[in-house]
Order: structure tokens, then C-alpha cells, then sequence
């Protein structure tokens, strides 16, 4: 690992709020532009939460049918991932940022006048792939752009995506109690206004060359630039590897919670939004504040190991619970899944040589599969055999994802037990489309 992956650790580093002298808050418009369009961007993911029961009613559809809508988004989301650091590299932050907000203003316009499930279906893929060119470029260009360091525009970042997951089922449930096509046209309105902003008040920013001691740059006549099978490659190293296959199993425990407890919890859309609001609040506290002062207390691998080991036993009793336990437990499970989203960035990020945005390309292409197959196999266990087998199969993933933690821990302990600092986390990969 090399030295610059390791810096930070500063008085800067410890209070990112306050680095250079400079606060956080004190940032130029083309920040607050980015964060605004990100907080949107993740709102996107959450959005259709606590309406799914109301889309199956109004296009006539089943719990399977409407699950597709995660399907769709994710699987083109993990394709994606090979493409926008390929696109990013030459075309440049500004304009990949533009053209993943046009993409999803359209294809969430259309969605809100889809007319068939199928026809949803395809448009929150066309979605799906504005937001991957949209969040796997926004960090980068808040970093460029940000006043007071690095680590205060990581901050601002992840405090967007926070809020962001946080809001999104509660914007939901409030535009989707008046007609489940609201949300969409919402979000469209939105993300046209953060298009605006960003065109206004953002330049375009340096893009970022290889660095020195990437093998692959002497034999590029543009070292800067990222091919589309080197994430692919990077997936050689076996930490790398090792990651990535655990965050797979994590994300098919994560994405049941996420898509398939609406359908069980069965409420209305303003409940059914609270408590995903719950649920995305303690997601953004224990990824932001908690997960860091955990990882310094005890190493990276425990804290991951476990926190997914706790996530399994939540979901055995959610799905075996009754109506309040569930509810508690999907609210519960935000803490989980908050502590364990940052450790698997920041080994990604930091376990393998690769340029990071190469290393989190390859990882995410790995792990986003998982939450293209859940939303849709969690409905079709429950038709095949009750509503409390998709829990036990998450809660198996989840074990999985630690077990595969624990046997390869010799090959996660470079740059795990130390964890890296925030930021290390200066290339332009989210922690969700991360």
C-alpha cells in the first residue's frame, strides 16, 4: 500500500469539519449544487419503498412483478460500472455529471407515465444508469471543488447520501399517498433543478491521472485514461476479490430489507415511509459517526464480521417476529447495514494497488448483481414457500458474507486493520454507487 493511501491522519482528519480553518459549511455554489443533486440522486434508490404495494394495486401486478423495479435499476447499475469511469476519464466530471441527471430526469418522467409494470420495469433501468454515471462521479467533483480539504468534502458527501436514503421513502410516501405516479414526476422535477444548478455554478475539473506506480500507465498513450476491463482485472488481486464477494452476499441481505419488507410489513404509505425514514436515519448516524470510531476501537474485520453476523440474527427474528417485532427489526437493521457499508468501501478502496476508482469499479460491478437478484427472488421464495424463508436465505447471505470475511482475513489484513482515513476516499466513487 502505498504511503498515500495512509495519510491523513491529522488533526484535519480527526475533525473534518473544521480542516484548514476552513468550515464545512463554507463551501462554493458549484459544492452545494452537487450535494443538492446527490441528496435526489440517493433519494432515487429509496423512493419506491413504501409505495411498491400501491404500484402492484394501480398497474394490476404482482409482489414479484413490481420487485423487478430494484431488479431493473441494479442490474443496469452493476453493468454500469465498467462504464463510468471509462466514460469519466475522457469526457470529463462536468459532463458525466450532466448527462447522468438528463438521464434520470427522463427516465423518471416516463416512469411516472408508464402505462404496464413492463413498461416501469424498463425505465428504472434507463434510470439506473443515469444515477450510476450521476453518483460514481459526484465525490470526485466535491472533492475538486470543495473548500477546507479533502475530508470535509467527504463529509458533505456522506452526509448527502444520508440524507438522501433517509428522505427518500419519506418523499415517497407523502407524494405516492396521492397517487403512486407523484413520486416520479417529483424526482424528475427535482433532479431537472440540480441540472440547472450544476450547469450555473460548476467548471469543469482537472481529471485525474494514473498514479506513478500503476503498472498499466507505461503502456497507455493516455495515462489517465480508465479502459473498460481494467476493473475486471483488478478483481485479480485476491483481497480485492475477497471483498467483493462478501459485500455480494451482504448486498442480497441488504436488498431483502429493502425491497421485499414493504410487502411484509404491509402498511400505508405515510407508516411504511416513517419507517424507512427511521431506518435511513440510523443508516446515515452509524455510517458517518459510528462506523469510523468503531474501526480505530477494533479493526475493520470485527467490526464487518461483526456487524454482519448481527444483521443475520435481526433478520431471522424479523422474519419470524410479529408485526412490531418486524417493524423494529427493519429499523434496526439501518445500523447494521449503516456500519457495514462504510468498512466495505474503505477495504475496497484500500486492500488491492489498483487506482481506486479501477478497484471500487470492479468491486461494485461484483456486488451490485446481488442487489439486482434479491428484490427478485425474496417474493418468489415467499410464492414458493412462505413469507419467512426470504429472511432465513438473507440471513444465510449475510452469515456467508462473514464467514468469507473470517477465512480470508489474511488477505483483507493489508490496509484493513488500520482503517483509511476518509480522505483516502478521493476517487470519485460513492459508497453506494461506490
Amino acid at each position: 500500500m502505498s504511503g498515500t493511501k495512509n495519510s491523513g491522519h491529522g488533526s484535519g482528519a480527526d475533525d473534518p469539519s473544521e480542516e484548514g480553518g476552513t468550515s464545512v459549511l463554507r463551501q462554493p455554489k458549484a459544492v452545494w449544487a452537487t450535494a443538492g443533486a446527490s441528496v435526489v440522486a440517493f433519494m432515487g434508490i429509496g423512493l419506491v419503498d413504501p409505495i411498491l404495494p400501491s404500484i402492484a394495486r394501480g398497474l394490476h401486478a404482482t409482489n414479484s412483478q413490481v420487485s423487478l423495479l430494484f431488479t431493473s435499476y441494479f442490474l443496469i447499475t452493476a453493468a454500469a460500472m465498467l462504464v463510468t469511469g471509462f466514460v469519466s476519464s475522457r469526457i470529463g466530471g462536468r459532463r458525466t455529471l450532466l448527462a447522468g441527471l438528463a438521464l434520470v430526469v427522463v427516465f423518471a418522467a416516463l416512469s411516472g407515465m408508464s402505462g404496464s409494470v413492463g413498461e416501469l420495469v424498463g425505465f428504472r433501468a434507463g434510470w439506473g444508469l443515469g444515477n450510476a454515471l450521476f453518483v460514481s462521479t459526484a465525490l470526485a467533483v466535491i472533492v475538486g471543488a470543495a473548500a477546507g480539504g479533502s475530508a470535509a468534502a467527504i463529509l458533505l458527501y456522506e452526509s448527502a447520501l444520508g440524507l438522501g436514503m433517509a428522505c427518500g421513502p419519506l418523499v415517497g410516501a407523502v407524494l405516492g399517498d396521492m397517487k403512486w405516479r407523484y413520486p416520479f414526476f417529483g424526482t424528475a422535477a427535482l433532479m431537472a433543478i440540480g441540472f440547472l444548478a450544476i450547469t450555473a455554478f460548476l467548471e469543469e475539473q482537472p481529471r485525474p491521472a494514473r498514479p506513478a506506480t500503476d503498472p498499466h500507465r507505461a503502456a497507455s498513450p493516455h495515462p489517465g485514461r480508465i479502459s473498460l476491463l481494467d476493473p475486471v482485472k483488478a478483481l485479480g488481486h485476491g483481497g480485492l476479490a475477497s471483498v467483493a464477494a462478501s459485500a455480494f452476499f451482504y448486498n442480497y441481505a441488504f436488498f431483502t430489507v429493502l425491497a421485499f419488507t414493504p410487502f411484509v410489513l404491509d402498511m400505508s404509505p405515510y407508516t411504511s415511509g416513517a419507517v424507512f425514514f427511521a431506518w435511513g436515519v440510523l443508516l446515515a448516524v452509524f455510517s458517518v459517526l459510528v462506523a469510523p470510531r468503531l474501526q480505530h476501537r477494533l479493526g475493520s474485520l470485527k467490526v464487518l464480521g461483526g456487524s454482519l453476523l448481527l444483521l443475520a440474527a435481526d433478520l431471522l427474528v424479523l422474519g419470524y417476529g410479529d408485526h412490531t417485532t418486524a417493524v423494529v427489526c427493519t429499523v434496526l437493521s439501518g445500523a447494521f447495514i449503516g456500519l457495514n457499508n462504510t468498512v466495505f468501501t474503505e477495504l475496497a478502496l484500500g486492500v488491492s494497488d489498483a487506482p481506486r476508482p479501477v478497484a471500487s469499479a470492479g468491486y461494485n460491478f461484483v456486488r451490485w448483481f446481488a442487489a439486482a437478484a434479491a428484490p427478485f427472488l425474496a417474493p418468489k421464495i415467499e410464492e414458493w414457500t412462505d413469507s419467512h424463508l426470504p429472511f432465513v436465505v438473507a440471513a444465510a447471505a449475510a452469515v456467508t458474507g462473514a464467514g468469507i470475511v473470517a477465512v480470508r482475513r489474511r488477505a483483507l489484513t493489508t490496509g484493513a486493520e488500520v482503517p483509511q482515513p476518509r480522505p483516502a476516499r478521493e476517487d470519485g466513487v460513492a459508497a453506494f454507487a461506490d
